[in-house]
């Protein structure tokens, strides 16, 4: 009793220390039982329901916090050094914000736009959606998570304006796409779950229908099994011959950098972990997915060696380990996670920019993720929502009305932070002639950080209001605020 309660106070006192580096979604903690439920109360993966476990940088907290620091008011400072032994440069170094209204916001808005479209032929396609082609419906998948029983009760926080889909519904993809090039956005990343994979029978669909659209495709690599990164570099090769070279590269991302070279770009999740963490009991327990930097360092010196100068490859880790991300050989990071909050970004960007590497934290819009209704075991701890407002009514017109203008502010606050940031020309990105801002996500509804349109809470169903979902008053709002940036850059 003890240990849990120390473990309580551990993750209360991260929070009230360092808000925007609370422990994702899939690092709920539920006690000891089944297989599935032991490796998501230790963060890892279970490949066989698309649970992707927690980040690199969740795992990072995990394991170098553990119920040793509890109740020590861990601050953000301590967090992230333990995470990045080097520590950031200027960790709380604000930008000063930017009113779009104000003709200095509009000055600066327009001279971004400016060199941006001077270094980038189709700006478009340096913004990309997060996108889930995972959701089934005969049988469901996905959307019955947490013994959810769809249709009307689903594993998610909002019910979506198309209701419970089916990825592989045409209709549905379609409708998908024209969200996204309506919003100026020109690529999509995939969820990726190896060969063979249902996510990987998708693709094919996907890219018919994005294709038609004018937007193009790169992949988002999943820990869909232990030994993934021993098999990384043909993981690669096979999505670049299958979605590439036999589609004539119809629809697949080859980024742009400022001086014309162009090459395929991917994000690899989980990718740098600790070799072992402590549960909310003490025990010690081996991650099985690690992967030894001379293993990622491998893999990817063979993947070099298939491309030309003009014909780059950019892999992108979910790290902040200034050290491994080097030792790996990575070209640089996309943060991943909605909880590594904006006025972090500065001293992320200047520490791994100034190493020569790239950096791209994404556009988001918060977190608010499903929770399962009778949780399990000593340990478990509800996870905030981000951004904080305070004690929610969602029965409450007023009260979902705040937290829709703090999702407003959180998407301006990280729009303007990352393609700030990107432009720096003392840093890699701009040396480099890279661009990329990963939006997260247009369809994560386990999360809440979806983009795409829900229900408009006027709409729900009395059934579906009974359920408790969290739907805005208004259903495109997210989508619409996040056009009004990105329309004002590349158009």
């Amino acid at each position: 009793m003890k240990t849990s309660r120390s473990r309580r106070d551990f993750l209360k006192a991260c929070l009230s220390a360092a808000p925007a580096l609370a422990l994702p979604g899939w690092a709920r903690f539920q006690g000891p039982g089944s297989l599935v439920s032991g490796r998501r109360a230790l963060g890892f993966p279970v490949p066989s329901v698309h649970w992707h476990g927690d980040s690199s940088v969740a795992a990072a907290l995990r394991s170098s916090l553990g119920p040793a620091a509890a109740g020590g008011g861990v601050s953000l400072e301590t967090v992230v050094g333990l995470m990045q032994p080097e520590g950031f440069r200027d960790i709380r170094r604000p930008l000063p914000k930017l009113n779009k209204d104000s003709y200095e916001g509009q000055l600066r808005e327009r001279l971004l736009s400016q060199v941006l479209k001077a270094r980038h032929r189709d700006l478009r396609r340096h913004f990309v959606f997060e996108y889930y082609p995972w959701y089934r419906s005969s049988p469901w998948e996905h959307w019955d998570q947490f013994d959810r029983v769809p249709p009307v009760d689903i594993g998610s926080t909002m019910m979506p304006l198309l209701g419970p889909y089916d990825s592989l519904d045409s209709a549905v993809v379609e409708q998908h796409a024209r969200w996204m090039a309506d919003a100026g956005v020109g690529a999509i990343n995939v969820s990726w779950w190896g060969p063979g994979s249902s996510a990987d029978r998708a693709v094919h669909l996907v890219m018919d229908v994005m294709r038609a659209h004018d937007i193009h495709v790169t992949f988002h690599i999943e820990p869909y099994r232990n030994d993934r990164s021993w098999r990384f570099a043909e993981d690669i090769r096979y999505i670049l011959r299958e979605y590439g070279e036999k589609r004539r590269w119809d629809a697949f991302l080859l980024l742009e950098n400022a001086d014309g070279a162009a090459g395929p770009v991917f994000k690899v999740f989980r990718s740098i972990l600790p070799d072992r963490v402590t549960d909310c009991l003490g025990q010690v327990h081996v991650v099985p997915d690690y992967t030894p930097d001379a293993v990622w360092r491998q893999q990817i010196s063979s993947l070099r060696a298939d491309f030309t100068p003009d014909y780059k490859l950019t892999l992108l880790a979910d790290s902040l380990n200034l050290r491994r991300t080097i030792a790996s050989e990575f070209d640089g990071i996309a943060i991943y996670d909605n909880f590594v909050a904006p006025d972090t970004w500065p001293g992320i960007a200047d520490t791994f920019g100034s190493a020569d590497l790239l950096f791209s934290p994404n556009v988001h819009a918060g977190f608010d993720a499903i929770e399962p209704r009778d949780p399990q075991g000593p340990c478990y701890v509800p996870l905030p929502f981000a951004p904080p407002v305070g004690p929610i009514n969602w029965q409450d017109e007023a009260a979902r009305e705040v937290v829709a203008v703090a999702n407003d502010d959180r998407i301006r606050r990280s729009f303007e932070t990352t393609t700030t940031l990107q432009v720096s020309q003392n840093l890699a990105n701009w040396k480099q002639g890279f661009f990329l801002v990963y939006i997260n996500s247009f369809n994560e509804w386990h999360e809440g950080t979806s983009f795409e349109p829900a229900k408009r809470w006027a709409d729900l169903t009395p059934a579906e209001r009974a359920v408790g979902y969290h739907n805005p008053n208004n259903g495109v709002r997210r989508l619409q605020t996040l056009q009004t940036f990105v329309r004002d850059l590349v158009d």
